[in-house]
């Protein structure tokens, strides 16, 4: 079976073409949309304008289903088609192919599974396969339709990335268009143990609980070099996990979403918060600067290009979780300087986090005034005149 989302583009890009390529060689049934070969098999042609469209194909069998244009079909419909894709037959395989371009409504999907290899539950690695092919892989357009190549280079910068470099890192409405994973994401290497290290934690239960951590090199270059990314995680199993992960390492300090400081319990007979835990398992934590617009302008700086050239802000291409979702924010419609909250953003706020709460500069003889943190006070107590640790 090969798909499109919609009805007109399967008549023009698929229903037309096969009748003049196969015309003689096969039977074309236009009630059932489907081409009858000699030999009894059949190419069926569908589509799913809508998202219930899928349900018209409820415990129909194929062998092999093709979703043209692959990321115009949401996560929903792609799993529902799966269980349509199975056989009775020993000698073949069931399968499915995609293809597609950077962008649209499956654009997150296609990229978990093919690009990021971010695989859950049952999914495995070795069923999934990527074959990049750009503009340039294709020799025959380039002959015959040379102007094609300039038609691309004079899209707009997000679609010209995508179409033309195939660059799955942009989209359209992204909010960080900064992010460039060729230039932001570097290998894992032994930092210096003296630079000055620390951590950063968006909580979650039912969402995800992402820590991070961070080191600051002598001239100013931030490294994100490792990620704690959990679902369903008791906060004294986080904690535990955050102290094991750090051992040996001078981290300064912890700074940690305001909800952490939340009371739990019925008024008057509050349990411990979730900051209290932390601290009692060995992992204090301060109050993050929770300014979304500052915090979303010091992440875009971060990542500029600064006047050497180079970004201030680097990740180890182990934080998978932060390089998966950073490129994936979009823009909130309500609010053009915040991000979206339909995006999963849970790495993102860790790192928003962790950068508002670099210290600036100061003269010596401030950054040496006192700093005293008390957890049952629920926030970090600071002496007149203090700049940062």
């Amino acid at each position: 079976m090969l798909l499109r989302r919609t009805l007109p583009e399967l008549n023009e890009n698929h229903v037309l073409p096969l009748q003049k390529e196969l015309t003689g060689a096969v039977t074309y049934l236009a009630t059932q949309r489907a081409f009858l070969f000699p030999n009894g098999s059949r190419i069926k042609l569908g589509y799913c304008d809508r998202e219930a469209d899928v349900f018209q194909y409820q415990g129909q069998e194929y062998d092999v289903i093709g979703l043209e244009e692959a990321t115009h079909f949401t996560e929903t419909q792609m799993q529902f088609l799966t269980t349509c894709n199975r056989s009775v037959r020993t000698d073949f395989s069931p399968r499915m192919y995609y293809t597609c371009n950077p962008g649209g409504v499956g654009h997150a999907w296609v990229k978990r599974l093919f690009i990021d290899r971010d695989y859950r539950n049952c999914e495995r690695a070795e069923d999934y396969v990527f074959i990049p092919a750009r503009v340039t892989d294709n020799p025959v357009l380039l002959e015959t339709n040379p102007q094609y190549l300039e038609t691309l280079e004079n899209l707009p910068e997000h679609l010209k990335k995508a179409y033309l470099d195939g660059n799955w890192d942009v989209l359209e409405g992204q909010f960080f268009p900064e992010f460039d994973r060729s230039v932001h994401v570097v290998r894992p290497t032994r930092l210096p143990m003296e630079w000055k290290r620390f951590r950063a934690m968006d909580w979650g239960y039912n969402d995800p609980c992402c820590v991070l951590w961070f080191a600051v090199a002598p001239e100013g270059k931030l490294y994100v070099y490792r990620e704690l990314y959990l679902r369903k995680t008791l906060s004294s199993e986080i904690a535990r996990r955050v102290k094991q992960l750090s051992e040996g390492e001078r981290i300064a300090y912890t700074t940690a979403s305001p909800d952490a400081w939340q009371q739990r319990g019925l008024k008057g007979l509050e349990g411990e918060s979730i900051a209290e835990v932390f601290s009692h398992n060995g992992v204090p934590l301060l109050p993050a600067d929770n300014a979304r617009i500052p915090g979303w302008q010091r992440v875009r700086e971060a990542l500029a290009k600064q006047p050497d050239g180079a970004p201030e802000l680097f990740i180890f291409e182990t934080c998978r979780n932060l390089i998966r979702t950073l490129p994936q924010l979009t823009f909130d419609t309500r609010d053009a300087e915040d991000v979206s909250d339909a995006c999963e953003d849970h790495a993102p706020e860790a790192l928003r986090y962790g950068l508002m709460s670099r210290p600036r500069p100061a003269p010596e003889e401030k950054r040496k005034r006192p700093y005293r943190y008390d957890p049952l006070a629920g926030t970090p107590q600071f002496s007149p005149g203090f700049y940062g640790l």
